[in-house]
């Protein structure tokens, strides 16, 4: 399985490309940052960060991308450009038919280090010892991105068995159909 992980930001956004499955040793293929101006126009950022993405996308040819899911945060202003930058990894995917995944930071932080509130520093260790890498990934973002693709390759047989569960579980039982309330329960309440 091959997955590109996508650390959203409008400033800095973090990719990375990873191979293998679940119980093997990966494979790192590439690590970098797609970068804009801070004080550049948002739909020039924007467009920036497409432009990256879709390089990354045809160069590595990802089976799947994993992104992070947006999270509540103070910093308004982060969020908003967060939110923007994994809408467009998103609509990039989508635009090529891949598959796309969502994890939130802390499932991200278990995977990788066995703790949802690891730090940066333990992620980018956990990252260079599980790639097999000289030094952790700089900048953080890009260790970030990685330890996605990783977290995906990892959960992604899991969850598509659960997937796969539940869809056999709707086809056997039939849907049901809302009641309308008695006439007992209805008169509940009402005063004569």
């Amino acid at each position: 399985m091959r997955v590109l992980g996508v650390d959203p930001g409008l400033t800095r956004c973090g990719v990375g490309v990873v191979e293998g499955v679940a119980g093997r040793p990966l494979t790192m293929l590439g690590v970098g940052v797609v970068r804009t101006p801070a004080d550049a126009d948002l739909g020039h950022r924007l467009v920036a960060v497409e432009q990256g993405l879709e390089q990354w996308l045809d160069e590595h040819r990802p089976e799947f991308v994993a992104v992070e899911r947006v999270f509540s945060q103070h910093n308004v202003r982060t969020v908003m450009g967060t939110a923007q930058a994994s809408a467009v990894a998103i609509l990039c995917a989508s635009r090529r038919g891949i598959p796309v995944a969502l994890h939130t930071p802390s499932e991200v932080k278990a995977a990788v280090t066995g703790s949802g509130r690891a730090d940066k520093d333990q992620v980018g260790a956990m990252v260079t010892r599980l790639l097999r890498l000289d030094a952790p990934p700089r900048p953080a973002d890009a260790a970030d991105a990685l330890a996605l693709a990783i977290c995906h390759i990892w959960r992604a047989p899991a969850q598509n068995r659960l997937q796969q569960a539940v869809a056999a579980h709707a086809a056997r039982t039939p849907p049901t159909t809302p009641r309308a309330p008695s006439a007992r329960h209805a008169s509940k309440g009402r005063t004569a």
